[in-house]
């Protein structure tokens, strides 16, 4: 029986992927359940450690207790595990060991691997692999040496609080993960701690093939014009969208008090800059969240239900989707048979996979909204806002996510999990693998629109 079910994992790489997770959340779930986790010494109830390991391991970083005070060093050490594996991601971690052990990968390991990191080959796998770990491991040391004695001045001097909070900020800010050590959360007027914590989790949300190619580039001192259309689009749209973000901010909230605090210009644009950034899937905690306005949470759900790159640490869509679906209208409106951008035409199983993925994902919001609206009292808007948060990894919450109100909480749980696999690879774990078509039906057309 263990054999059947082994090789039917196996041959099912979705099934395979959404199973690693789940033994991840398990393991994560029963540590944190011990009273050895827990600053009163107690158990933990099961919603609430089952929630906080989902958060950690998707890199969303919702939660419905204090980090800091509700957790010990040994609980927040086991979240900090928790954001490095979901950062990395759960199958280049598998397949880390596997090589470590057995110096070989199976395939099925291969194709997840190269799925999760966007290796377009299998022989790129273990390359691609090795400089995941090289590359996520610098930025996240450079992080650390400069929020280190930014916190030491910070703290009054307190070595120990201080190496743990530049430890912890450090893997957190560049996996997106919002999760904070400190009670005081983000040191967000202090750009000292607040932009080196800001740069990690924008290059993130490149993702690792983006960060690979363009340092191919750079490495054979090649322009940026010879990067290839995957880093191009994502570069773009992803500055795009910050830089929209931004204007948002200075141009809707900028009477906002509780946002701006009276500052002077050079802090207003601190403040836009982090609210440009942060939302899009870091979620580090910022106190005036609740207190923009009603258009300002809306417009920060397009902007997290869209996400960061492919295969990085961020959630939504993704970027390059969006890109795609704007192309796609544009061809549309034009009157264009092709979708091209810089000099290059988009493979119709391109199109085809943004279009289903965004329906698929924007009826999957839909739906967990209708049940949040059913089980709770909060407006739609807030709840549209805690759902986009949830799926696209923004890490945001505005108290939907409640305690006391279980469902909401495996609602938003399963909504994270969707947003780290990705709604493909979850399709793909509970569908049943259809067999090649053996015949192709005449094409006709029908009237849309």
């Amino acid at each position: 029986m263990r054999r059947a079910l082994t090789e039917r994992l196996l041959s099912h790489p979705g099934r395979l992927s959404l199973a690693y997770f789940l033994v991840l959340i398990t393991v994560g779930t029963v540590l944190l359940i011990l009273p050895a986790t827990s600053r009163n010494g107690q158990f933990t109830d099961f919603n609430t450690a089952f929630f906080t390991t989902v958060s950690a391991l998707s890199t969303c970083g919702i939660v419905i207790v204090d980090t800091a005070a509700y957790w010990n060093l040994f609980g927040q050490a086991v979240i900090l595990l928790c954001i490095q594996f979901g950062g990395l991601g759960v199958m280049t971690f598998a397949s880390l060991i596997t090589m470590t052990i057995s110096r070989r990968i199976r395939v099925t390991q291969q194709l997840l691997a190269a799925d999760e990191l966007g290796a377009s080959k299998l022989s790129e796998v273990r390359s691609v692999i090795t400089v995941v770990l090289v590359c996520t491991f610098s930025v996240e040391i450079i992080a650390f040496s400069m929020l280190f004695p930014a916190l030491l001045r910070l703290n009054n001097g307190q070595l120990s609080q201080s190496l743990w909070e530049a430890l912890f900020f450090a893997v957190a800010s560049y996996n997106n993960a919002g999760f904070t050590p400190d009670t005081a959360g983000l040191y967000i007027n202090s750009w000292s701690v607040g932009l080196p914590i800001l740069l990690s989790a924008f290059v993130g949300t490149l993702g690792f093939p983006v960060i690979l190619n363009v340092f191919q580039c750079a490495h054979k001192r090649l322009s940026p014009k010879r990067w290839n259309l995957h880093t191009k689009l994502t570069v773009v749209t992803t500055l795009s969208i910050v830089t929209t973000s931004l204007l948002w901010f200075l141009a809707v909230e900028w009477n906002n008090r509780v946002l701006f605090q009276d500052a002077d210009l050079s802090s207003k644009l601190w403040h836009a800059l982090v609210a440009a950034v942060m939302p899009r899937s870091a979620g580090f905690d910022i106190s005036w969240m609740p207190h923009v306005s009603e258009q300002t949470k809306l417009f920060m759900s397009w902007i997290m239900f869209v996400g960061g790159g492919s295969a990085s640490t961020a959630g939504g869509i993704r970027v390059t989707t969006f890109a795609v679906l704007i192309l796609v209208c544009r061809a549309a409106f034009l009157r264009r048979k092709d979708d091209s951008v810089f000099g290059k035409r988009l493979h119709t199983q391109t199109v085809i996979m943004s279009v289903a993925i965004t329906a698929t994902c924007s009826v999957l919001i839909y739906v967990a909204s209708l049940i949040l609206v059913a089980i709770t009292d909060r407006s739609l808007t807030d709840i549209v806002f805690e759902c986009c948060s949830a799926f696209g990894l923004g890490g945001y919450t505005l108290g939907v996510a409640d305690p006391h109100n279980p469902g909401t909480l495996y609602v938003l749980a399963a909504l994270m999990i969707i947003g780290r696999l990705g709604p493909m690879t979850v399709a793909y774990a509970i569908s049943k693998p259809q067999p090649p078509q053996a015949v192709r039906y005449p094409a006709e057309s029908i009237i849309v629109g």
